[in-house]
């Protein structure tokens, strides 16, 4: 094989900052900064094993050594009495009890003697840290003021923790350009004494602050360092809270894949170390996930949990998050009761003061339900209050705004209605343009799809199916059509100028455009004739039918084989509704959406006169947008026949043994360019490097014939496996996306050239589609694993076809035809195994 084998409104874990709406501590800042040096020999000792214990997590043998030392010197040193009672505190709020903290630190009255130490400074912070984690915002405040004045008159060495500590209670506070203020001079506090942790703690301060302003690359980034810095010096509690933020980042990206791995790693990494409460937090998140992945029954049973283990300890912020995840949920699956009755609960909470942080996301969702009930008065009221909250999150602006759009629609107030679509769909975009990285911009689209979504639907349902198609469109290939637009002088065809059927005339062909919605999806059939709309099922049903799909189809021997069930119902699903439009003979091009990017529409089983697959009936090509489509269709295609081939590599072996047919495959591919332009690379000259230096924007074609790898959760960090020079192999699709190119055709003879992950809106991102970002007009690229025994003779036979003068599309199907039919009647390769994996992908 050629392949190696919130929606969160914030999750607040500045450094003592966590959750969407839940102001956890950063627990290395907290622990890290509690002392500095002092005397005291055997007692210093002590004190300094304890600190060393909890920075490393091992909360148990802390508590140990801090009730020992202070069995020891309670009757002997006020000072040292009050530093191990300050560890205790510390402990404590580490295990989410700030009450008990709070009855420690006053259990008696710190001696007139340590009033100007360090001693007070600490106190006061800590004081200041349990009373912003009760959402006492007022007396917090108090503390920190009085812990700020102190230290810059006589411990200015320890300033850096107490600005660290009121940048988070100001950001808890929505104090944003406050806390962003005090959090830079606790860093360059920080940096002049050589403080690394609080230096770290500061950052993610900073990269929570850069996230809810919509530096999404800048708070990744700085969350990063402060998690290398944790990783550093072993500070594993705060290792964890960094993995966290790092999964908010992500969720606030739409990235739910990433974001769910790092939730769920901070929440094994505290639940190791005994941060219950941290580890509840988290667990949370990692259902909040799993909600947004639409694993729906995963999701459903952690929040449960979640919520009534926060309410045994009664942490109010928790359990108001996750009745709030647990609504949303329950209007997904259409369980109106539970939804009304999770809002209620929330509402309790909040309305009795006893969280602060997720009150607008209640009443948001009190707006939707008030909605369905048809309190439109009330529906208006609640939507109202947060579009009009200047500290509310964008993402809830965007949702109040399409609430506002559903309660006017179900007014029958339908201009009102298409107003505030428009204007939820408009921040959107504005946010989503601040972003500057591809590897960040493209999973941002999953956090808008509801408002697409919505829209769409309202549109269908006005009977306005070619303005539903135009927004629609609007989703699609942003982030491939912008990098192209970058790097070339063409206009792109704005979705309100596309000429359909223009588009279908110059390109012989009829589109089937798909849209996959949580309530209703749709298909658009685009011919020279006419442009038609067709209902289709919801996501729900489809997509459980695609997954269970592409697991059977790898094991098919053909279409009367168990698993064709599924074949037949995607068909049915997705075909029949436009089949009279789409006759035997026809050219196809497919606009995926969702799911049904990972998906062959050539293997769909037809089930007359006789069960076949698809590919027997019809030409198809893979196409990414409208707009591209538009593009290419008006693209004059270089004719020279120049080739650029790259393969029969010497990969580091493990992972990646040799292809015993790799140069067999050359040999037939070269053979079709006699005499043309040719630029070969092989065996140990097939570097990264060479590749990129051998000017391959020259060559009309380029093929790879190697291992190729996909990476599920760095996309852009999937590559081609060339020969070692150093310690670098790797082709990576980040490289490729530098480089233009004008090629005809790409084909990446490689396991997985397609990539194995699907972004809402850009489709399937790895190889195939950064060489489609670098601008070849057609890629080849692969579902799934190739078969080092097939694949020569596909090749062979595509190159063939191409050559006598058959379009790319059509060489390629009679290609895969002749594996189907082959004459031998054991041969293996009629599976769709050693066919199917090859698509071809159309660029502009």
């Amino acid at each position: 094989m050629r392949g190696a084998l919130r929606r969160t409104a914030a999750a607040r874990i500045l450094i003592g900052a966590s959750s969407r709406f839940l102001p956890l501590l950063t627990l290395a800042v907290i622990f890290v900064s509690i002392f500095g040096c002092s005397p005291g020999g055997g007692r210093q000792a002590l004190h300094d094993k304890a600190l060393h214990e909890i920075q490393s997590g091992d909360l148990a043998s802390a508590s140990k050594d801090v009730d020992r030392g202070f069995q020891l010197y309670a009757g002997r040193s006020e000072e040292w009495a009050w530093r191990f009672r300050i560890l205790k505190a510390q402990i404590l709020i580490s295990q989410s009890n700030w009450e008990d903290a709070l009855k420690l630190l006053n259990v008696a009255p710190l001696p007139q003697s340590l009033s100007s130490e360090d001693v007070a400074v600490r106190k006061l912070r800590i004081e200041g840290t349990a009373y912003r984690i009760g959402q006492d915002f007022e007396n917090s405040e108090k503390k920190f003021i009085q812990a700020e004045k102190l230290a810059t008159a006589s411990h200015p060495s320890i300033l850096s923790e107490v600005l660290n500590s009121r940048g988070a209670l100001e950001f808890d506070q929505r104090a944003y350009s406050a806390a962003e203020a005090t959090s830079l001079r606790a860093l360059a506090l920080a940096r002049k004494g050589d403080n690394k942790l609080q230096e770290a703690g500061a950052l993610m301060n900073l990269a929570r602050i850069a996230t809810r302003d919509g530096h999404f690359g800048e708070g990744i980034d700085r969350s990063q360092i402060a998690l290398q810095l944790s990783r550093r010096f072993d500070y594993r509690s705060y290792e964890a809270t960094c993995l966290g933020n790092l999964g908010w980042g992500y969720f606030q990206l739409g990235d739910f894949v990433n974001a769910a791995e790092n939730f769920k790693q901070a929440a094994e990494a505290s639940q190791r170390l005994g941060l219950t409460g941290y580890a509840l937090y988290w667990q949370g998140n990692v259902a909040q996930a799993y909600e947004e992945l639409n694993d729906y029954t995963s999701a459903e049973a952690l929040l449960k949990t979640t919520v009534e283990d926060a309410s045994k300890l009664g942490n109010k912020q928790t359990m108001t998050e996750n009745l709030n995840s647990l609504v949303r949920l329950s209007l997904k699956t259409n369980h109106l009761d539970g939804a009304e009755k999770y809002n209620l609960e929330a509402l309790q909470i909040e309305e009795a003061g006893l969280d602060h942080f997720g009150v607008l996301e209640s009443q948001l969702l009190a707006g939707r339900l008030a909605t369905l009930r048809k309190d439109f008065a009330q529906s208006e009221v609640r939507f109202r209050k947060v579009i009009q909250d200047p500290a509310a999150e964008t993402f809830l602006k965007w949702e109040a705004e399409t609430g506002l759009a559903e309660m006017y629609e179900g007014e029958r107030l339908a201009p009102l209605a298409e107003q505030e679509y428009r204007k939820s769909i408009a921040a959107f975009e504005l946010d989503r343009s601040t972003i500057d990285r591809d590897d960040l911009r493209i999973s941002f689209l999953a956090r808008g799809m509801a408002s697409y979504d919505a829209y769409i639907d309202f549109l269908i349902r006005q009977r306005r199916p070619l303005d539903a198609l135009k927004i629609a469109e609007q989703s699609r290939a942003r982030t491939l059509e912008e990098g192209l637009a970058s790097t070339t002088l063409a206009t792109p065809v704005l979705p309100s100028n596309l000429h359909l059927r223009e588009i279908t005339q110059k390109l012989k062909a009829s589109l089937l455009f798909y849209w996959i919605g949580q309530k209703n999806s749709y298909v658009w059939v685009i011919t020279p004739a006419k442009t038609s709309c067709f209902k289709l099922p919801p996501a729900s049903e489809i997509e459980p039918v695609v997954a269970a799909y592409r697991k059977v189809i790898l094991q098919m021997h053909d279409t009367q084989d168990e698993g064709s069930a599924e074949g037949k119902k995607l068909f049915a699903m997705l075909i029949e509704p436009a089949r009279k439009l789409i006759p035997p003979g026809s050219q196809v091009i497919v606009l995926p959406s969702e799911s049904l990017y990972g998906l062959n529409f050539e293997t769909l089983i037809v089930p007359d006169p006789q069960p076949h697959f698809w590919i027997e009936d019809v030409t198809l090509t893979t196409g990414s947008s409208l707009t591209l489509l538009a593009a290419s269709a008006s693209q004059l295609q270089a004719k020279d026949k120049s080739l650029f081939l790259v393969g029969d590599t010497k990969p580091p072996n493990p992972p990646f043994a040799p292809l015993p047919q790799a140069a067999e495959e050359m040999k037939q591919v070269k053979k079709y360019f006699s005499g043309a332009q040719t630029r070969i690379l092989e065996g140990k000259s097939a570097t990264p490097s060479a590749v990129l230096q051998s000017n391959p924007e020259q060559y009309s074609y380029l093929h790879f014939v190697t291992h190729g790898t996909a990476s599920q959760t760095r996309p852009l960090e999937s590559a081609v496996i060339l020969s070692p020079e150093g310690d670098s192999y790797k082709l990576y699709a980040r490289d490729i996306v530098q480089h233009r190119l004008n090629a005809n055709l790409v084909t990446i003879s490689a396991c997985n050239g397609s990539g194995t992950r699907a972004y809402a809106g850009e489709g399937l991102v790895g190889l195939s589609w950064a060489f489609l970002r670098a601008g070849a007009h057609n890629v080849i690229g692969a579902l799934w694993e190739v078969s080092d025994a097939s694949t020569p003779q596909l090749m062979d036979a595509f190159y063939k076809e191409l050559f006598q003068g058959k379009d790319t599309a059509a060489a390629l199907r009679d290609a895969k035809l002749g594996l189907l039919h082959s004459s031998d009647p054991e041969s293996v390769f009629k599976n769709p195994f050693y066919w199917a994996p090859f698509q071809l992908y159309a660029g502009s």
